[in-house]
């Protein structure tokens, strides 16, 4: 199981990371491999995909939409969506499919679509979750092609949130579907608004510690919404290239660093711990934004390492 550390945690380990990496080049070849981002033979998530959003406590309907047209962004051919977008950012996970099939013709592809979503907003399991619970809840969702995403509202606190951890990705065993047992990816994500919201939506509030640069603008007013896209976002990546614990990463299996969170706190070119980067401004709401998504949407984005070079790219 794969955990999306807070921000604050995730920055000192890349940039304990980044000093081990300049050193290790001065090192014997044998010392730096589990400080290289690589591959390690297990299976990426492949095929046609749903992923079923499944919303615990109370959200307001314009709060799933966010998260919603988010999904419904990552494979949108509309071609009037203006660039840089959503499906911009994905189209850059292809390039770990092309890596781990380079001596074939045709890779596998993964295409990922929004499936149903499930609502839950009394509590079904009280407002203190474990992490069995939360795979509890992920099970509600198909359990055949498909990413199930727990969502749990500001009001709910759950076992690591906020202390270590904004959400997590994982697998478990599904029913049995004519006869034969399947594997389903979940994700798990809480809204850090009223919690702590420094370490799990920064840069849309301050964080608890290092620089106190003012927040960015959330690209759709809502601190607390817009964090969950970003973490959401991130550990779609880490589940698509990383889905059983054998795929891309960096660092102890326990503990990877994945797709996106190898490259935490960085947004836009000239990123540094405190600073998310160059972004893209609204002129309107002087909000902040480097993707563009269905029904006008802006979202802010995670730089994705790029597995040929171990350099984080960003959209903008």
């Amino acid at each position: 199981m794969a955990s999306l550390k807070s921000s604050v945690v995730l920055n000192l380990v890349l940039v304990i990371s980044l000093v081990h990496l300049s050193s290790a080049a001065r090192k014997l070849a044998q010392t730096d491999n589990q400080l290289q981002f690589q591959y390690h033979k297990g299976p990426l998530l492949t095929g046609k995909i749903s992923v079923n959003l499944i919303w615990y406590g109370k959200f307001k309907p314009s709060q799933r939409a966010i998260i919603s047209d988010f999904i419904t962004s990552l494979s949108s051919p509309n071609p009037t969506t203006p660039q840089p977008s959503v499906a911009a950012w994905w189209k850059a996970t292809e390039k770990y499919y092309h890596l781990v099939n380079s001596n074939s013709k045709k890779s596998p592809k993964l295409a990922l679509s929004l499936g149903p979503q499930i609502l839950d907003d009394k509590y079904s399991l009280g407002k203190s979750l474990t992490t069995r619970q939360i795979v509890k809840l992920a099970s509600k969702g198909g359990q055949k092609d498909a990413i199930n995403v727990v969502l749990t509202a500001a009001d709910v606190i759950v076992d690591g949130f906020c202390s270590s951890r904004c959400g997590t990705h994982g697998s478990s065993l599904g029913e049995r579907i004519n006869g034969k047992l399947h594997k389903f990816a979940y994700i798990w994500v809480g809204n850090s608004e009223t919690q702590c919201p420094g370490q799990c939506a920064w840069p849309f509030h301050q964080p608890i510690y290092g620089p106190q640069n003012p927040p960015l603008v959330a690209p759709n007013n809502d601190v607390g919404l817009d964090g969950m896209v970003i973490n959401v976002a991130s550990l779609l990546a880490g589940t698509a290239t990383n889905p059983f614990g054998n795929g891309y990463f960096q660092g102890p299996k326990e503990a990877p660093l994945e797709a996106a969170s190898a490259c935490t706190g960085v947004y836009g070119k000239g990123a540094y711990p405190g600073y998310a980067g160059n972004l893209l401004q609204d002129p309107t709401t002087s909000a902040s934004y480097n993707a563009n998504g269905v029904n006008g949407r802006k979202y802010l984005l995670p730089a994705l390492i790029d597995p040929a070079t171990s350099a984080c790219s960003t959209l903008v």
